[in-house]
């Protein structure tokens, strides 16, 4: 009796329930791809990389916000302090300014001498640091913005409006002025221009004649 001896087209046997395709081997993961779960786990990051991103950009521009909003507060708490403070110098120089005017009236009249010399002087003194100044001569321009006229009257030898006698000095601090100087002026004499204008054409005419020359006959 021979052996008979297995042929290479036989097939080797496979275990019961299993198929011929698990028998095969798996082809191996190409090398360099990353597996299916890394990739989501990469895009969660960037997502919440992105929402952290956008909520820092929002808490910085509220920050900013706050920031320009606390310095435009100290700013107007800075006006309004400059302010407060100005009105109540200019409050207490406006009850002061009917002593200074007692006091100019005396050194007018000659009047200040001895111990309330000093003391107007120094409370001179007191309200120029404060910045009180005194405006108002005569002879300038009137100005009614700065001038309160009182008086009025004509005058040949005034070409404009003008303040001829200080009544009551003005007062100012700095660009405020909180009493207009009290004056009377004087304006031109009326048909003073005319005549003015009248002798100037004259004397006009006659240089005129002098140049040409006398007329022929």
């Amino acid at each position: 009796m021979t052996e008979e001896t297995p042929g290479f087209d036989e097939k080797p046997d496979v275990p019961s329930g299993a198929t011929s395709d698990d028998a095969e081997p798996k082809a191996a993961p190409e090398e360099g791809a990353a597996p299916a779960g890394d990739a989501t786990e990469n895009a969660g990051l960037v997502a919440q990389l992105d929402q952290v991103r956008t909520a820092l950009g929002e808490r910085t521009a509220d920050l900013q916000r706050l920031q320009a909003e606390y310095q435009n507060y100290r700013r107007r708490v800075e006006r309004d302090r400059i302010a407060v403070k100005e009105i109540a110098i200019a409050n207490l120089l406006t009850e002061l300014l009917p002593v200074l005017d007692d006091i100019g009236r005396a050194r007018e009249h000659g009047e200040l001498v001895g111990g309330f010399k000093s003391v107007a002087e120094s409370l001179e003194t007191v309200a120029a640091k404060m910045g009180l100044q005194q405006f108002g001569k005569e002879g300038e321009p009137f100005d009614p913005t700065i001038h309160e006229a009182l008086m009025h009257s004509y005058a040949p030898d005034v070409t404009e409006t003008t303040c001829v006698a200080i009544l009551q000095p003005g007062y100012r601090i700095g660009e405020r002025t909180i009493r207009p100087a009290r004056v009377a002026v004087a304006e031109p004499q009326p048909g003073a221009q005319a005549v003015k204008a009248e002798g100037a054409d004259e004397d006009s005419a006659a240089g005129d004649e002098k140049d040409n020359g006398p007329e022929e006959g």
